[in-house]
């Protein structure tokens, strides 16, 4: 039986579907200004590159997540509140159904990364350690 309870793991699966979701977009942006399609290739080039590092840094915070990596909760916490940001502004250009699952999404993953049981088991001691993991002596 393993120590990690299902809100880590089900945390680590909805940030690795953040990261998915945002290889996906710089995927595409990449795909566009490669057959031609893009608008402004000048910008269409450094979004994709910073798509693609930002898909990999959430991914890294997923496995961390897993893993039992304290550090890797305040990342994920911020890509949440991200996708929020992104949302409100999916909502306010009218797509509204692309801003509720972005929200859903969001709330999941805020629920479970804060959730009692993660707290726990990311921070046995019951104190946050500031700079490195809480096995590190």
């Amino acid at each position: 039986m393993s120590s990690r309870p299902i809100t880590i793991t089900l945390a680590a699966a909805v940030q690795a579907l953040v990261a998915a979701a945002v290889a996906a977009a710089g995927g595409y942006v990449l795909v566009t200004t490669l057959l031609g399609r893009a608008a402004d290739v000048g910008t269409a080039i450094p979004l994709t590159a910073f798509a693609l590092l930002a898909a990999a840094a959430a991914g890294y915070c997923a496995w961390g997540l897993l893993h039992l990596h304290n550090w890797a909760r305040s990342p994920v916490v911020l890509t949440q509140l991200f996708v929020l940001v992104v949302a409100y502004y999916m909502y306010t250009s009218g797509q509204y159904a692309v801003a509720a699952v972005m929200v859903a999404v969001a709330a999941a993953g805020l629920a479970l990364v804060l959730a009692p049981s993660t707290t726990a088991t990311l921070f046995p001691d019951g104190t946050v350690r500031r700079g490195g993991s809480a096995d590190e002596e």
